[in-house]
């Protein structure tokens, strides 16, 4: 996690997109290494919550939505 970083909280789904969207254009505009390393760190962080919070709402819809796609897999006798 990036120290500069926080409250990630308070940041919709579509803002998360949009940091990274700009600094992904920022980082290949640079070419001081040090500005992109930390650049890079910044859009791991991104990165990462954005995958957590999918990650999140798809077991949320799934229980939901009743879905258990391994109950049809599985046939017992």
């Amino acid at each position: 996690m990036h120290p500069l970083i926080n409250n990630l909280n308070s940041l919709t789904d579509n803002d998360l997109e949009q940091k990274i969207l700009d600094l992904n254009r920022k980082y290949w505009k640079t070419t001081n290494p040090g500005v992109q390393s930390q650049m890079g760190i910044a859009l791991e962080t991104y990165k990462q919550e954005l995958q957590s919070r999918r990650a999140k709402q798809k077991v949320i819809d799934q229980e939901n939505n009743g879905d258990n796609d391994l109950d049809s897999l599985i046939k017992i006798s």
